[in-house]
């Protein structure tokens, strides 16, 4: 997929796997830093249309401590993309750089409010499939809408984000 750009993909259960690969990859590079890596986002939940990058959070002791993975995320291939886009959030992406994303690291206060809130929706999707369809037609829509505008396409998804992380649904 070209970078910045939106193009949903079918579920593919590669995802998963590609997830687990990763995952080993940077626990061997950060160690003891990252307290816990969790898979999430859309290629997270089983049968949604997703865009096929493999996110992935990382929870450190102090957000601060996310400085200190910069040096091992990008030996093993991630750029360092800021800790001022997210609120803190420290990002990365893995691919060719400018052009496609395969991954996408974000590097978080383990416990804290970015942590909580990827994994509370993650986890809402995951056990009700109204919700599941209910987002994947909205990333459909979106998707067409914004298909060249990546940060349109995810700055239009937050509010029905902020409504199933604060009320738990749609209702």
């Amino acid at each position: 997929m070209r970078h910045l750009t939106v193009t949903l993909a079918a579920p593919d259960a590669r995802w998963r796997e590609a997830y687990a690969l990763e995952e080993a990859r940077i626990r061997g590079a950060l160690g003891s830093l990252a307290l816990d890596i969790q898979h999430f986002g859309s290629t997270a939940i089983p049968a949604i249309k997703a865009k096929p990058i493999i996110d992935i959070l990382i929870g450190v002791r102090r957000f601060e401590d996310g400085a200190t993975c910069i040096g091992p995320m990008e030996q093993i291939g991630y750029d360092y993309a800021g800790a001022d886009i997210v609120p803190d959030d420290y990002i990365f992406g893995r691919g060719i750089k400018g052009e496609t994303r395969t991954h996408l690291a974000h590097i978080v206060e383990y416990q804290g409010h970015n942590w909580k809130r990827n994994i509370l929706f993650r986890d809402r999707l995951r056990s009700d499939p109204i919700l599941v369809q209910a987002y994947e037609e909205l990333k459909i829509d979106l998707a067409r809408k914004y298909a060249q505008n990546r940060a349109a396409y995810t700055a239009s998804k937050k509010g029905f984000i902020d409504k199933v992380v604060r009320d738990g649904g749609l209702v």
